[in-house]
């Protein structure tokens, strides 16, 4: 069961790094992918700040830039 959900976009290079420096904390189950573009009010909410990821437990956010240990942290 995913653990984060990583907001991004196709084409976005830093949506990209987030991934990538993500799966270096977390394994690619625990992520759940959401292309803002599939959904208006979060192409409203994200637009200008994706990648974005929430925890979806506490449904708190990380917004980018973010490390592997505050990705850790978050978790």
């Amino acid at each position: 069961m995913a653990k984060v959900i990583l907001y991004h976009t196709d084409g976005c290079h830093l949506c990209e790094q987030a991934y990538q420096l993500a799966v270096s904390v977390l394994t690619h189950e625990d992520i759940h992918h959401q292309d803002i573009l599939d959904d208006e009010s979060l192409m409203t909410q994200y637009q200008t700040s994706i990648p974005v990821l929430k925890n979806i437990k506490t449904g708190k956010l990380l917004n980018w830039p973010f490390t592997q240990q505050q990705i850790q942290e978050f978790i």
